[in-house]
């Protein structure tokens, strides 16, 4: 993981299930991904690699990173 840009400018996308909190937007491309905290786009941005991101997404998709419900939920 990088922090820095990644050749090219590309498309932040949000996430459909983010509410009007923090969220973080995403750029895709075909040599990896950025990510960066959508209340400050001219912050810093993260910068993985395509190995990193694929990996990452797998990790999410297994459950890997789920936070316990909360009590009462």
């Amino acid at each position: 993981m990088n922090v820095g840009p990644l050749s090219g400018d590309r498309h932040f996308v949000k996430s459909t299930f983010s509410g009007d909190g923090g969220c973080v937007e995403v750029a895709v491309s075909p040599v990896g991904a950025r990510v960066r905290d959508s209340k400050d786009p001219a912050g810093p941005v993260l910068t993985f690699t395509e190995r990193e991101w694929a990996a990452f997404v797998r990790g999410v998709r297994a459950g890997e990173f789920d936070l316990p419900v909360p009590k009462g939920c």
